[in-house]
């Protein structure tokens, strides 16, 4: 079998297994293994009394995983999902509740730079972005048939980006002509779109557009709030959950989920008893939002926007 080079940086590492705190024979989850770098550190950690469940919806991960970990095979279980089905990845191995999981929601830099992926505006490839493969809805499917208003939609509220209507106007224009099929065909037609001062300095003018795209193929941002709902009822008490976020819409959400999550009564000021009987099922454990160190910056460039939230099971 072709080994895969899944050359992966883990964002975050010291930073993840500090807020796991890891019991020796505890079981986690790390819900999006990737090349197996923050899967490595947590089965370290662990005994023959403790478990890993490595989850992710992409293959080449998980087979490149199950190498860097084969030393830990004993307790590691793979798992090819998506992080949004943990409460069912759970039930099916006969698992009622965890002590941790871990998400790191950025695309890996394996995707990124395997040009066949279709995931890189740097790389001549047919457009893709697809995280698992197996799904039907790839980024060709997103530019060559979505209407020109839920285009523009995406491409502004996902990539929040201010060019989004000459964007999403160009490329209906373009594809009435000919399907639009490569990544280096997009990024030069998205290039056209912008004037030029916002062609110039910066981020690459493609950039912004091509995250929002990945982010509809893959449902990245929607399947959020609801995993760390199931994520929460699967912890036992004391457990903790650490989400890695990439730009602001997906921190907005985590952060926002433990907010709701941490809150207790809810009833209105004026009511002289508590009658909806909520009461707090997570506490944050880090009030702002940590973020890389100067050091990691430095070997690392790519975690410049990471960012790490906390929360605790009560």
């Amino acid at each position: 079998m072709e080994e895969i080079k899944f050359s992966h940086v883990s964002v975050l590492l010291p930073e993840c297994i500090h807020g796991l705190d890891i019991k020796p024979d505890g079981i986690y989850v790390d819900g999006t293994t990737g090349g197996g770098g923050h899967s490595l550190e947590i089965v370290k950690r662990l005994t023959k009394g403790g478990r890993l469940i490595a989850i992710d919806r992409d293959t080449d991960a998980l087979k490149a995983a199950a190498e860097r970990l084969k030393e830990y095979a004993d307790r590691v279980t793979f798992v090819h999902s998506n992080y949004s089905e943990v409460s069912n990845v759970l039930d099916s191995l006969g698992i009622e509740e965890i002590d941790g999981i871990l998400m790191d929601l950025g695309v890996s830099s394996y995707q990124l730079d395997t040009a066949e992926r279709g995931f890189s505006y740097m790389h001549d490839a047919r457009l893709d972005m697809r995280m698992n493969r197996e799904d039907a809805k790839s980024a060709y499917e997103v530019v060559n048939e979505y209407s020109e208003e839920e285009l523009r939609r995406i491409i502004f509220e996902y990539g929040e980006e201010k060019f989004a209507k000459n964007i999403a106007a160009n490329i209906v224009k373009k594809r009435a002509e000919a399907p639009i099929i490569t990544t280096l065909e997009l990024a030069e037609l998205i290039k056209a779109s912008m004037p030029k001062a916002a062609r110039e300095g910066g981020h690459h003018p493609a950039k912004r557009t091509f995250q929002a795209i990945r982010i509809e193929v893959n449902e990245e941002l929607s399947l959020i709030p609801p995993t760390i709902e199931a994520a929460t009822k699967k912890l036992k008490v004391g457990g903790r959950i650490a989400i890695i976020t990439f730009h602001s819409l997906e921190d907005r959400l985590v952060k926002q989920k433990y907010a709701t999550l941490a809150t207790g009564c809810t009833c209105p000021k004026e009511f002289p008893i508590c009658v909806c009987n909520n009461k707090p099922k997570l506490m944050v454990v880090n009030k702002k939002p940590i973020t890389a160190s100067n050091e990691e910056l430095e070997v690392n460039p790519r975690s410049r926007s990471a960012k790490l939230r906390v929360a605790e099971k009560l």
